[in-house]
């Protein structure tokens, strides 16, 4: 390796580490690091001159380093960058040649030279890898990073498909012997993708079709949502369920709490003597008494009007599961809405996601107050024993102080 070769090395990977966004997934290093690599198997094979092949790769190893700069010209603008270096070189005799490479790596731009036509298959010749796929998936991403520009699958995929048809070719004898069969393969592979994509497209049609042809009949609900919606609504009650008794557990532990505070701790406050116990013994029966009432709140059942109108079930706004909203109607009244609600497909699987939603209403309601009522009981009990704590340590206190005096 010439030593200009190695500077060239140095100094470009040290100028992309240094000045590339983070966002160039495909043209980075290791992009620049390959076309190096595949230039020279080129070069070898095409057998080019050692002073020639000086030339090819410094112009491979600088030809990207323009998107450090500015991508939206990054080919003069890599030639900018290799006037620096060669500058420092003092080798600027070999700009004009090496620029003139780097400037046929535009897409636009038809190679006439052997170098140019090698360091353009460079260039591209992850078109003929067998990890194409990978790098074009780089290259889509750093699309989307870079300019914001995003494909869906089938869009990447016929852009592929298209350049790698009519907008693409190998110039040099070497490149289309050794990568012209695989390109051939990708290509292959994408126009097979393509078509089971567009199966697949077609047949996912044809089901929507079918279920919306489905979704239309007048017909019971599937089994599979009678399942869902049956343990769902099991599951609700069987919480509702607990919640009551968690309550009713609370309500009946802070009314004993009451009687035997009524009937042991109370009488004893008629005696002078036991006047500290008043404070204590009132936040006491705050919090129990508290408790007991957020016990029953968590409780209470909510009356609702039991009425409905023939408007009501014609727009749908009625949920006849619920018995609240039709505990007041006549039976042949009841029979009529429930007979129009069967034949509506849309109105069952509303009511009965109406059911289910304002049960977990409820259900919310309920733990949350059951949740403030655990809490006061369990403050009140912890306060209450501080207090009387206090209050029996505050007693001794002036108890010792008047045996004293």
């Amino acid at each position: 390796m010439s030593q200009l070769i190695e500077q060239a090395e140095q100094y470009a990977i040290d100028f992309l580490t240094n000045g590339l966004d983070k966002q160039f997934v495909y043209h980075n290093i290791a992009h620049t690091q390959r076309v190096v690599e595949k230039s020279k198997e080129l070069a070898e094979m095409e057998k080019i001159a050692p002073e020639e092949l000086e030339k090819l790769v410094v112009a491979a190893w600088f030809h990207d380093t323009g998107y450090a700069v500015d991508a939206s010209r990054h080919e003069e603008a890599s030639t900018e960058v290799l006037k620096t270096f060669l500058a420092t070189c003092e080798k600027e005799d070999l700009f004009d040649e090496v620029a003139s490479l780097i400037l046929v790596t535009q897409m636009n731009r038809t190679p006439e030279t052997i170098l140019e036509k090698v360091l353009k298959d460079a260039d591209c010749s992850h078109l003929g890898s067998k990890n194409y796929s990978e790098f074009t998936e780089l290259l889509r991403k750093e699309l989307e990073l870079t300019k914001n520009i995003e494909f869906t699958d089938e869009e990447w995929m016929n852009n592929n498909i298209n350049f790698l048809t009519d907008g693409h070719q190998f110039y040099s004898a070497s490149a289309i012997k050794n990568w012209g069969k695989q390109k051939g393969k990708n290509l292959a592979q994408l126009l097979k993708a393509a078509k089971k994509m567009r199966q697949e497209q077609l047949k996912f049609k044809h089901k929507k079709e079918e279920l919306a042809l489905k979704k239309n009949k007048i017909d019971l609900p599937e089994r599979g949502i009678e399942t869902m919606f049956r343990v769902a609504l099991r599951n609700h009650i069987t919480l509702s369920d607990i919640a009551d008794t968690k309550a009713n557990i609370l309500l009946s532990v802070n009314a004993i709490i009451i009687s035997m505070t009524l009937s042991t701790l109370i009488p004893k406050l008629d005696n002078p003597s036991n006047s500290y116990l008043v404070v204590p013994s009132i936040i006491f029966l705050v919090f129990t008494v508290t408790s007991i009432i957020l016990s029953i709140i968590a409780t209470k059942p909510n009356i609702t009007q039991g009425k409905f109108t023939k408007e009501d079930v014609a727009q749908k706004k009625v949920n006849l599961i619920f018995f609240g909203n039709f505990h007041k109607m006549s039976l042949p009244e009841f029979e009529w809405a429930m007979d129009e609600m069967l034949k509506d497909r849309d109105y069952l699987y509303g009511s009965l996601t109406k059911d289910l939603y304002f049960l977990g209403l409820v259900l919310n309601r309920k733990y949350s107050l059951l949740r403030t009522t655990y809490t006061v009981f369990m403050i009140g009990i912890i306060v209450s024993v501080i207090s009387f704590a206090v209050a029996f340590y505050i007693q001794s206190i002036t108890a010792a102080a008047a045996v004293a005096v």
